[in-house]
């Protein structure tokens, strides 16, 4: 296998990509990463995760303007981590690449932990 080309792992699916990374893999790692240091981006993602919703019904939740909301979700759309389909007037935004739900539990999971800790140090 040559150096940043990836192959699919025996059973698991799962890509594997060989270090050093390609330059044009991490700017679109970078990419990514960008799309999701939002909170109003993580919130949007955390309810997509139930389902498609709109941008109607992703307003109220989020508690801010649709314009707003149209703007993050036009951002994850461009990062390839959410998806857009049109039905009359409405369009209905789903999640696009499942392996964000991994990225999310890795992150929140050891957020969570730490969190905890620290709330335990507070609390002694």
């Amino acid at each position: 296998m040559s150096p940043g080309h990836a192959f699919v792992e025996g059973g698991s699916g799962r890509a594997v990509v060989a270090h050093p990374l390609p330059d044009e893999l991490v700017e679109l790692i970078a990419e990514r990463c960008r799309a999701l240091a939002d909170p109003t981006r993580v919130k949007l993602l955390d309810r997509l995760r139930e389902g498609e919703a709109t941008v109607v019904d992703l307003t109220a939740l989020v508690g801010t303007t649709r314009q707003n909301v149209s703007k993050h979700l036009v951002l994850l759309q461009h990062a390839g981590l959410v998806a857009r389909r049109k039905e009359g007037n409405f369009a209905y935004y789903r999640i696009a690449d499942e392996t964000v739900y991994a990225l999310c539990e890795a992150v929140c999971g050891s957020l969570q932990s730490r969190f905890d800790a620290l709330r335990r140090v507070a609390a002694a």
